[in-house]
């Protein structure tokens, strides 16, 4: 991915002025130009079904949608997946188009099907930083296009070739042995990792004061590992299957009068797709952002999860 417009580089762009993004600003009547319904980006392992809106004058809208399992997440993507947008389909204008997505959850899970608008706070040419998420309604996003929009994955969707089942299992985890963490968003409070000097004065000296710069820093980890290690406990006791865990864990959150944030923070320790799970090469697959948290603030034992391939 370049920088540069086809003809030399950019100028850099005026700062960005966020009262654009607001939604009643933005409608205007446009009309689905680009019905993609395998979108990938280079270099990243993702598909997505990604709708395009326009019309003469107006910012483009990119409607995203995706199952859960097609490679890199809506989520974890988003800045570069946003970015491969507008350098292939709208490079001429000035800001990214509005970006929309639809995470399609199994059925089952406790997470929500739903339309979440992204803003990026930093954007220059084909490049996007520090992405915030919002709820966006149907009716909103209809009226911002000028028109229905399709909900669903498409007819074009190629499900991903079937590959081995492993077996999946909840473990307790020193998080001491975590490999560094290296977030790609927060770098104002989260810049490059924890060294190893400071994970053990943490774990020597741990810090129970919280923050409010991100969700990761807003509550305590050290309550939500502590309830996480009941739970897995309660779980194992019981021979709980892995996909039911974190609905139990919701519920011994509400059991013990957990906030809203340890509840939520709970509940992605044990989610199937989102747990913190090291690989075999000595990184994550996810949760390093969780990760850091954990070792800026001391804690010792946290649950991650394993994907175990029979011989």
């Amino acid at each position: 991915m370049t920088d540069d417009l086809p003809d030399g580089p950019a100028p850099e762009p005026a700062p960005h002025d966020h009262r654009q993004d607001d939604l009643s600003t933005l409608a205007a009547a446009r009309q689905r130009t680009v019905d993609e319904h395998m979108f990938t980006a280079p270099g990243l392992p993702g598909t997505f079904r990604m709708q395009l809106f326009t019309a003469p004058g107006a910012r483009s809208v990119a409607v995203v949608t995706q199952h859960v399992g097609e490679g890199m997440s809506l989520m974890n993507g988003a800045e570069r997946f946003a970015a491969a947008v507008w350098e292939r389909h709208c490079p001429e204008e000035d800001l990214p188009p509005v970006w929309v997505e639809r995470q399609l959850w199994r059925e089952g899970s406790i997470q929500k099907t739903r339309f979440r608008r992204v803003v990026f706070a930093e954007a220059s040419r084909y490049r996007l930083r520090r992405p915030l998420w919002s709820a966006i309604t149907q009716e909103q996003l209809d009226a911002l296009v000028g028109g229905p929009v399709e909900t669903g994955r498409g007819a074009g969707y190629v499900p991903r070739l079937a590959e081995p089942d492993p077996q999946m299992l909840f473990e307790e985890f020193a998080v001491t042995r975590l490999a560094r963490p290296r977030p790609f968003r927060e770098p104002h409070c989260m810049p490059a990792g924890v060294p190893w000097w400071r994970r053990w004065v943490r774990q020597v000296m741990p810090r129970d004061a919280t923050r409010t710069c991100c969700w990761y820093h807003r509550g305590d980890w050290h309550r939500v590992n502590a309830m996480a290690l009941q739970v897995l406990r309660d779980a194992r006791a019981q021979s709980m299957g892995v996909e039911d865990v974190q609905e139990f864990a919701v519920a011994y959150a509400a059991s013990v009068g957990a906030t809203d944030w340890e509840t939520e923070a709970l509940a992605t320790l044990f989610s199937t797709w989102d747990a913190i799970q090291p690989d075999s090469e000595g990184g994550y697959i996810n949760g390093q952002h969780r990760s850091q948290a954990m070792l800026e603030a001391g804690v010792r034992r946290t649950v991650v999860l394993r994907h175990v391939y029979e011989a």
